[in-house]
């Protein structure tokens, strides 16, 4: 039997509007109905229907969550500082992935506002321009998480990337190597990698290094990637001393392709790669790698995000955070 709101009004001897009070919380109740009501909830296995409170208060404290892949080190991440947080401020979530497709990433969007949600953090290797004309029309607020979108219109929490690469590649020139490569995401769309060759560069012409296109080589943030990285730098004439690599699972791609054709890390090659996720410490040698504080840029996107749902003053809406580079055995 479905127990609604008017049974455990009739069964505690109280009006409808009581209970509704109770349920939400509100302080004009005195203590001894609210005790009474609350037993009752209890007794009969009462369960408030968000959908119609929602339509009520014209608030479902349900947040969407539209990410890439959630089967990915980085984004497990990053989507449990979303969640904890959530929870914290007492939001549900409803989590998807895109699998970082544009048309599906669009339609996710408009799903979740046919949900009612209350805002959306939203997570994309590539923010387009579609992207934030749909976010514009958007009735909720947005926030990016771990995205950049170019314009500073949509609010957002990132790291700096491009000084990020910047002090890996700098840190491998102090000791020395000249012939540096960068194992990189796909450049033809994502606003993130041009910021990571950005630094890769500056450091390289700060150092007085030619920059040499040979020594970039694409891949797709996978392992396998990785590997095949790995076999295109060894087919170079002048090959690199020390590679840079854009996300951790690449890394391990790198590495065990190293290995593969019998080279040692890093007495053969010194390798640094981006995020820090758990990865980094299950290989071996143990990434040295440039901290992306993933859980608290998730945590931080979404305290923003209740912030702007609950019309907060906010100060900053395109929030930067500390990186900094964890040595481990990947480099001497």
């Amino acid at each position: 039997m479905n127990i609604t709101i008017y049974d455990v009004a009739r069964e505690a001897n109280v009006s409808m509007a009581t209970v509704s009070r109770v349920v939400n919380g509100n302080p004009n109740v005195k203590p001894a109905t609210r005790k009474k009501v609350l037993e009752v909830i209890s007794r009969l296995g009462y369960r408030p229907n968000a959908v119609a409170r929602g339509l009520a208060s014209k608030k479902t404290t349900t947040v969407g969550v539209i990410i890439p892949d959630i089967s990915s080190p980085f984004f497990a991440e990053l989507a449990r500082g979303i969640e904890d947080i959530a929870t914290m401020y007492k939001y549900n979530i409803i989590l998807s992935n895109s699998d970082q497709n544009k048309d599906k990433e669009l339609h996710l969007l408009n799903t979740m506002l046919g949900k009612q949600v209350d805002g959306i953090v939203f997570m994309s290797g590539n923010i387009t321009k579609e992207h934030v004309e749909e976010f514009e029309k958007s009735p909720v607020p947005i926030v990016l998480a771990g995205s950049i979108e170019e314009t500073g219109q949509v609010p957002s929490v990132n790291i700096d990337y491009e000084q990020g690469a910047y002090d890996a590649v700098s840190s491998f020139v102090e000791k020395g190597h000249k012939k540096i490569a960068f194992v990189i995401g796909p450049l033809h769309e994502p606003i993130n990698e041009k910021k990571n060759l950005n630094g890769y560069k500056r450091a390289l012409e700060e150092a007085g290094i030619e920059y040499n296109e040979e020594l970039i080589v694409e891949g797709d943030y996978t392992y396998d990637s990785g590997i095949e990285a790995f076999e295109k730098l060894l087919e170079l004439e002048n090959k690199p001393t020390a590679i840079y690599v854009g996300s951790d699972e690449m890394a391990l791609g790198v590495i065990h392709g190293a290995e593969d054709k019998g080279y040692q890390i890093p007495e053969d090659f010194e390798v640094i790669s981006s995020d820090n996720t758990r990865l980094a410490l299950m290989v071996r040698p143990q990434l040295t790698s440039v901290v992306q504080p993933l859980y608290d840029i998730g945590a931080v996107a979404m305290r923003l995000l209740t912030k702007l749902m609950n019309k907060e003053k906010v100060s900053e809406h395109t929030v930067i955070l500390p990186h900094r580079i964890e040595q481990r055995r990947s480099t001497k």
